[in-house]
């Protein structure tokens, strides 16, 4: 059976190397915007051509909205064109955090998200969904398969290369899972502090009781959006004597001023995956992905090797 991977423009680096590590051919996606904001979307496909069994959608959906019309149109072409099946890899999955309604009336985007993407794809394949009160992704995806991946083993892998006898801290109580799953493969002390969100931009922190003086910390979570949690983290920590902090994120979000208020308060490093690209990305899930990818009889059967 054919597969063939497609991605967009703005992601075409991270696309090629997951299509290398999976052995798998590429191809973009042609995007054209016209003056009210629709768009126009080409897939790669001349004439006379037959389309691939399989086709391998890759889409990170940090800024969201407009991808998910992009989903809607792809993914509707090409089940109309005669693609078998459809998978989609998004290393950050975007609306997993509103998973029941706090007021009368609000829309409970977890549900409304999952099933649109269970309607429309055969899979979905992601890299530590900022899940809260479920336990597994496919309670969110409700039908096809939905695979979770971590990231913590990579950073974890990351973080033994450039810091001595480092000390995880989680910078609240959700990373707990993160911080446990990285530092078993190493065997770091860790810690996790407990947090209280008051708004999108205001956290308080109390850290755990291990021992920072001296320690080298490193500060380790799934996603950095408005930095505010890890750079308070970070300030207490310098204050109770950590002898440095850097910060490893699975989700390099970083929305506005996010990175300068983290570097602001002292941390030293900051580390990233590329499921989302940016400045600090320092390691690559393009393995990670391309061996779920195999496990679905897609692409080589040991995963590849990056490029």
């Amino acid at each position: 059976m054919s597969a063939l991977l497609l991605y967009f423009a703005d992601e075409r680096d991270a696309a090629e190397r997951l299509a290398a590590a999976a052995g798998l051919p590429a191809a973009g996606i042609e995007r054209h915007r016209f003056p009210d904001d629709e768009l126009r979307l080409r897939l790669p496909l001349a004439e006379g051509e037959v389309l691939a069994d399989t086709l391998v959608l890759y889409r990170s959906l940090d800024r969201p909205n407009e991808k998910l019309v992009e989903l809607l149109l792809v993914a509707g072409e090409a089940r109309r064109i005669g693609a078998r099946r459809l998978l989609l890899v998004a290393p950050y999955l975007a609306y997993m955090r509103q998973d029941i309604a706090f007021h009368p009336g609000e829309v409970v985007s977890q549900r409304v998200v999952g099933e649109f993407l269970a309607e429309r794809f055969d899979a979905v394949l992601t890299v530590d969904p900022h899940l809260h009160r479920i336990a597994t992704l496919a309670e969110a995806i409700p039908r096809g398969e939905a695979l979770s991946l971590s990231g913590a083993p990579l950073l974890a892998e990351l973080i033994a290369g450039k810091v001595v006898n480092p000390l995880l801290i989680g910078p609240d109580a959700e990373s707990r899972q993160w911080i446990e799953a990285a530092a078993a493969g190493h065997g770091f002390d860790f810690g996790v502090c407990s947090k209280v969100r008051h708004g999108d931009r205001q956290v308080d922190i109390a850290l755990p009781e291990v021992a920072v003086q001296g320690r080298a910390v490193v500060l380790l979570d799934d996603v950095a959006s408005s930095g505010r949690t890890l750079a308070r983290a970070a300030e207490l920590l310098l204050a109770a004597g950590a002898a440095s902090v850097d910060a490893a994120v699975t989700h390099a979000l970083f929305a506005a001023d996010a990175l300068e208020i983290i570097r602001a308060v002292g941390v030293r490093e900051v580390w990233s995956s590329d499921c989302i690209g940016h400045p600090s990305n320092a390691v690559s899930v393009a393995p990670l992905l391309a061996a779920a990818l195999a496990r679905l009889g897609v692409g080589a059967a040991d995963g590849g090797n990056p490029e």
